[in-house]
């Protein structure tokens, strides 16, 4: 779906119909004043756009017209963030405070035919592509995306280093100043890890628990955080969502999310996956969101895809699109963001 092509208004109602099974225009319209006055007519002419546009469906007449989500798979609803995030996270309605095993019979297929052609017609192979480049231009793009994935992954968790003191750093060694040690060690985990990953990517093929552990340890190292999976509980931050407390249901959530990026056949539907369910799972009690990413340039290398850096990925739209999937079920952002940056990476790096 084009968001641009809805007023803000129409986003709100069409968030609105998509968190229900069946809602009135007047419920609708009692909603959405929360946010923005509307009256009776305009708020006609809104959802017959939203008709027009194939993105709502209405039942029944007069007084029992419902008006209903389009899409069939419910971790595809949408939500519009920023109507979403105007209410603290104590006065959102419908938000699920608790892991959801049901999310994952919904994650197969979870590309559409159109979002698969598109990464096809932009995608080439990174094996052939880096072998097509002399030495000293590819040393040069992978140190390049190494610093931009090290610095912004970083920057994500709160690391105040910027771009430029993220490169002298990785290149040269230099610590900047005011910064903490902590900082430093976080942005050379994320060079090691991913050193790590291109040496050994075939490794990545077929997922398994030790693997994803090995990839965390890494991560975290000399960073004062407990490595394999969690047994106490977790919170997250701007989230009524609370994890998983019990080791065992933890395993088998990861065991569960393992057979089905396992059994997909499509590298970036498997990352996707992996970029998904870590943070959701929560199996670690710190590095769960850096985990993710870094598995999925693992996964992705491993099926000799382009890796992603998430440079121009919007720190504050990506943690609430993750809130929103927390809360809500909803993947819809989350994929929107991914995409982008497989589309960022191919046309970015390595040309």
């Amino acid at each position: 779906m084009n968001e641009t092509i809805l007023t803000n208004r129409q986003k709100s109602a069409l968030s609105i119909i998509s968190q229900s099974e069946g809602v009135s225009r007047e419920n609708v319209q009692k909603i959405l004043e929360k946010v923005e006055p509307v009256s009776r007519p305009t708020l006609i002419r809104d959802l017959n756009v939203l008709l027009d546009k194939k993105l709502i469906r209405v039942e029944g007449k007069a007084s029992s017209t419902r008006y209903f989500s389009i899409e069939d798979n419910p971790l595809l609803r949408y939500f519009d963030l920023e109507t979403y995030f105007k209410l603290d996270p104590d006065q959102r309605v419908g938000t699920k405070k608790l892991f959801d095993f049901g999310v994952l019979k919904h994650l197969k297929n979870i590309f559409s035919e159109i979002e698969l052609k598109e990464i096809k017609n932009i995608s080439r192979s990174f094996s052939a592509k880096v072998s097509d480049l002399s030495f000293d231009i590819y040393k040069k793009e992978l140190e390049r995306f190494v610093i931009e994935l090290s610095w912004k992954s970083s920057k994500i968790e709160g690391n105040t280093y910027s771009l430029l003191e993220t490169e002298e750093l990785i290149k040269k060694g230099i610590l900047a100043e005011g910064h903490p040690k902590d900082e430093v060690i976080m942005i050379l985990n994320h060079k090691k890890a991913f050193e790590e990953i291109l040496k050994n990517k075939e490794d990545f093929k077929k997922l398994s628990v030790s693997k994803i552990n090995q990839l965390h340890s890494i991560i975290v190292q000399n960073l004062n955080i407990n490595t394999g999976i969690r047994n106490e509980a977790v919170g997250i931050t701007g989230t009524v969502y609370i994890p998983l407390d019990n080791k065992f249901q933890i395993e088998d959530a990861i065991k569960e999310m393992l057979n089905l990026i396992n059994d997909d056949k499509n590298p970036p539907e498997k990352a996707f996956i992996a970029s998904v369910m870590i943070p959701y799972i929560q199996p670690y009690s710190d590095g769960n969101k850096r985990t993710s990413r870094m598995l999925v340039n693992a996964i992705l290398l491993a099926g000799d895809n382009y890796p992603l850096s998430y440079r121009s990925v919007d720190v504050d739209e990506y943690k609430k699109a993750l809130i929103l999937f927390y809360e809500q079920g909803s993947l819809f952002h989350v994929k929107r963001i991914f995409l982008e940056q497989v589309n960022f990476a191919y046309k970015n790096y390595f040309q």
